[in-house]
């Protein structure tokens, strides 16, 4: 399991990955991408590298690689999980004057 929220990427050669950790992420960069030669992209790969040699904070590498697949398409659409649909639904029956 990683320690990011998953994300789900689908590659140019319509192949899919989750990725949810910084190892995954440096996996996926090694993928068929739009532009392995966007800036995004470059930066992407070299905060993960520095985030696996302790110069870079993990979640601004992940941030990265998350920017990354936004910008160039390959980030697709997440799907809430059920827990999130019950916890919704049971949020949905507290009002401000229930706190009160």
């Amino acid at each position: 399991m990683g320690k990011f929220l998953p994300l789900t990427v689908k590659f140019l050669d319509g192949q899919s990955m989750v990725v949810s950790s910084l190892y995954e992420a440096e996996i996926a960069l090694q993928a068929q991408w739009p532009n392995k030669q966007a800036a995004v992209f470059k930066d992407a790969g070299r905060l993960i590298a520095g985030a696996k040699d302790g110069t870079c904070n993990p979640a601004v590498a992940f941030a990265a690689f998350k920017a990354a697949a936004a910008a160039q398409r390959v980030l697709q659409p997440t799907k809430q999980s059920a827990a999130l649909g019950m916890l919704d639904d049971v949020a949905k029956g507290f009002t401000k004057s229930d706190s009160s």
